[in-house]
């Protein structure tokens, strides 16, 4: 009972962690110097803090992080509201509101104009119901919701661009269906956003490592692999540059980005179109009584959130600014941040991370070139956000992936 996992990010390090649960010896190896893959913490020397690369959110209902949580014990380090309150702010009018999902499954708020968002009213949001019917296929969100008007403005742009990280209009019906039946179907409970605290590092990849080094796995960083070697259905040897590593009846577990996955397997067919992310960060304590999450209309930032010691901002989709300068996007940003928060202050000191193949490219294109767990060799298995998980690219597929992989490779 012997598994070789390739990839320390979210994926295989839930594909570790489940194995080694389940008594196996574990081989986790990374190309990186260091686990967490896209979603890592590290100290900014121009902030002179400990930050994330980005503002990586998960949802209370989130079932793969909520397992792989409770086995490395941090379930209780995710922050969050008690319910699901959404503030927005429309810079272009001053207009300012909070979208109040309640708690149960029956969406008494889409009936309530204090609730829901102004201008838009309880036929609008029929319309999400026709989402979370589409089938998997070529029909995008735009060919079932009209892109014009206030409820597209306000409601689906913003909440469908976070969640697949590319022109909503574009994106796939049935990924932004499947992600509203793991949240917004299911109540105000399963839909809370909810933030990693203090870091990352400390909430999901720190205790994962230290779980597996517990159960006799010490992982190997700075180690690319360079091929596969494989003999009629199974992968018998890995290559890392020093020799081929036999593999004898061990599962090997690729937890890797899709372009290196499809460099290693032959015939393998990946999203091969990606999308951007722009965070930035600013060493400045948030005012007091500021809500933890805004998200912005008509401004170049699209999330605001406050962290103790700092504000953020994302933005997803960020095709169209990640090449521009990075002062000079930090400036526009910084005006975002002082315009909803009251703020006069100066520019502090800043950091601007672009993530330019931050996801695939949730579009029915795309959606329909991403593999399944299973490869045609019997004891290959692939993970990652990017393999099909039934969601987009989030924290909840990736894990999802990797418990999925290590499933497989125990049966």
């Amino acid at each position: 009972m012997k598994a070789h996992i390739i990839g320390a990010g979210m994926a295989g390090l839930s594909a570790a962690v489940e194995l080694t649960r389940a008594g196996w010896d574990v081989a986790l190896s990374d190309s990186a110097p260091r686990a967490g893959g896209r979603c890592r913490s590290y100290h900014d020397k121009a902030l002179d803090l400990v930050i994330d690369n980005g503002n990586h959110f998960v949802f209370s209902g989130n079932q793969a992080v909520g397992r792989f949580l409770d086995l490395i014990g941090t379930a209780d380090a995710l922050e969050g509201p008690a319910h699901a309150d959404f503030a927005f702010h429309d810079i272009r009018d001053d207009s300012r509101w909070t979208l109040a999902v309640n708690d149960g499954r029956f969406p008494a708020w889409v009936f309530d104009p204090k609730r829901r968002t102004p201008g838009t009213g309880v036929i609008d949001h029929l319309a999400l119901a026709r989402l979370v019917l589409a089938r998997r296929g070529p029909t995008t969100i735009g060919d079932v919701i009209s892109d014009r008007g206030l409820f597209w403005e306000r409601v689906v742009d913003p909440m469908m661009l976070a969640v697949l990280n590319c022109p909503p209009a574009q994106g796939s019906a049935w990924l932004a269906g499947r992600f509203l039946m793991e949240s917004f179907a299911r109540g105000g409970q399963a839909c809370r956003t909810m933030v990693a605290m203090p870091t990352l590092d400390a909430v999901f990849v720190d205790p994962a490592l230290a779980y597996v080094r517990e159960r006799g796995t010490e992982p190997r960083f700075s180690a690319r692999l360079r091929g596969l070697v494989t003999e009629a259905d199974r992968v018998t040897g890995l290559d890392y540059g020093a020799g081929v590593e036999p593999v004898g009846e061990a599962a090997v577990i690729l937890a890797v980005p899709p372009w290196v996955a499809a460099d290693l397997v032959p015939g393998l067919t990946v999203p091969d179109a990606f999308c951007s992310i722009l965070s930035a960060h600013f060493a400045y304590p948030p005012p007091p009584g500021a809500p933890p999450i805004t998200a912005l209309i008509g401004a170049t930032s699209q999330w605001v959130v406050c962290h103790g010691d700092r504000i953020s901002v994302t933005i997803s989709g960020a095709d169209d600014v990640i090449d521009q300068d990075r002062e000079d996007l930090a400036q526009r940003i910084w005006g975002d941040i002082c315009t909803t928060l009251g703020l006069t202050a100066e520019m502090p000191h800043w950091q601007v991370v672009k993530e330019k193949r931050a996801t695939f490219a949730a579009t029915p294109e795309q959606d329909a070139r991403r593999p399944s767990t299973k490869t045609r060799w019997r004891n290959l298995f692939l993970a990652g956000d990017w393999t099909q998980t039934g969601l987009p690219a989030t924290i909840e597929g990736a894990l999802r992936s990797g418990a999925t992989a290590a499933r497989l490779a125990i049966s």
